[in-house]
């Protein structure tokens, strides 16, 4: 039996032209079609839940209209994710190694359907929780229902062992953990310097400030379009293979114009809630604020997707609004607010994946897998 090479050739080698599937090729088929849909609709979620972050503190600190901002950044994130290459989709179609074709296409569907779901509860209550945190959970815990434990790539032995790699899921949680710990360490030291700096400043260099803001908003709004829509491509470039509908280790143009398209439409419509948990419920921001923490929020965001790694851009700017308004003034913060963004944050992972691994023992039955 000859292998097909899956887009991480590394360890998910496994599939057959000979093999017996559990599904028929119809039905098959017509989950991976449902799979890219909801990749697509999950796209546009993660526009009104991450991508809107980014303009949260750009448009509440009266560096740009609500109007204006929201569309240079849907402008400039559309462009990320044109041009933000490959890199962390690869590592996204490589979380999982399950021993069919089947099983892959069936969890990718319910990892992505709980994900979506979850962004859109989330988005109600106004909660800028993790689009990024919410796929991998889903993934994660339909993946072990399909296959247990075995069925994910963890990394772990990558780690330990020669040439201690970094890579699978150790990776996508230590980059979890560097991007916050930059975004609000970062962004703690850049205000204080900008504020020893300034000290003596006229109010008119709010005008240079404004202009910097701009900048950085493009900066942080191409590394989000970048980062966030990879994700979706992975797993529609993952599941078109397992599905046999694609031989080709690349991701598809038209799967990355549309998920382009998608991720700046979501940025436009509906991330308004976010926006004013982010840019007004922690604490007021001035410009100096805002390009403080876009300074280093982006750079936490650029240096996640040139390693390859999924982050939570909803996660690094909320760190990294936090941590200016620490360095401004602690007692001026509504840590109350920050205390539930982070609870929301943290049970994101587990639930997601509880709820996803339920889904999964309650569909597979009916679909033969």
């Amino acid at each position: 039996m000859t292998p097909l090479t899956l887009i991480n050739p590394h360890h998910y080698a496994f599939i057959s032209s000979n093999e017996n599937t559990a599904l028929g090729t119809c039905l098959m088929i017509g989950i991976a079609v449902i799979t890219v849909l909801l990749a697509f609709a999950f796209t546009f979620t993660n526009g009104f839940q991450d991508a809107s972050s980014i303009a949260a503190t750009f448009i509440s600190s009266r560096s740009a209209t609500p109007k204006s901002g929201i569309i240079f950044v849907a402008g400039v994130s559309l462009v990320g994710a044109i041009l933000g290459g490959s890199a962390v989709a690869f590592t996204i179609s490589g979380l999982l190694i399950l021993p069919s074709p089947d099983q892959t296409v069936l969890v990718l569907m319910i990892g992505l359907l709980t994900a979506t779901v979850w962004n859109i509860i989330t988005w109600k209550f106004g909660l800028p929780s993790s689009s990024t945190h919410s796929l991998i959970g889903g993934l994660i815990g339909a993946g072990i229902a399909a296959a247990g434990i075995s069925g994910i790539f963890w990394g772990f032995d990558e780690l330990v062992n020669p040439p201690y790699e970094i890579t699978g899921l150790v990776k996508i949680l230590f980059f979890f953990v560097i991007s916050i710990l930059i975004g609000f360490v970062g962004s703690f030291l850049m205000h204080k310097s900008s504020g020893f700096i300034l000290r003596n400043a006229k109010r008119t260099a709010n005008k240079t400030i404004v202009f910097c803001n701009w900048c950085a908003a493009g900066v942080m709004a191409f590394s989000n379009g970048a980062n966030d829509s990879q994700k979706q491509l992975g797993i529609i470039a993952l599941v078109l293979f397992a599905a046999g509908l694609s031989t080709a280790e690349e991701v598809p143009l038209w799967a990355r114009i549309t998920c382009a398209i998608l991720l700046a439409l979501g940025t436009m419509s509906g991330g308004w809630r976010i926006m004013n948990t982010l840019g007004r419920r922690i604490f007021k921001i001035e410009p100096i604020h805002s390009f403080d923490s876009q300074v280093f929020s982006s750079a936490s965001l650029a240096i996640s997707t040139f390693a390859g790694a999924p982050v939570s851009s909803t996660q690094v700017i909320t760190m990294s609004v936090i941590g200016v308004g620490a360095a401004e003034n602690p007692r001026k913060v509504k840590w109350s607010v920050g205390t539930h963004i982070l609870i929301a944050m943290i049970i994101t992972m587990p639930v997601t994946m509880l709820i996803s691994a339920v889904l999964y023992l309650i569909i597979s039955p009916f679909t033969g897998v």
